[in-house]
């Protein structure tokens, strides 16, 4: 039984570790350029963030 067991840890272990590293493989690469500068993207998402409109919920009064 003991032998069993610790058979089954063994197993579990190495594919818990072949599963990391090949989980660690990709591409190797630099990072994709962004498609805008960044500061043309904050004007973007400034702009287009509006401030939701206050709506009543009904469990409003317990807060």
């Amino acid at each position: 039984m003991v032998e069993t067991l610790r058979r089954l840890l063994v197993a579990a272990g190495l594919l818990a570790a072949v599963s990391m590293v090949l989980s660690g493989c990709g591409r190797k690469a630099d990072l994709d350029p962004p498609s805008m500068p960044l500061a043309d993207q904050n004007k973007l998402t400034a702009k287009k963030q509006a401030a939701p409109p206050d709506e009543r919920f009904i469990l409003d009064p317990l807060l």
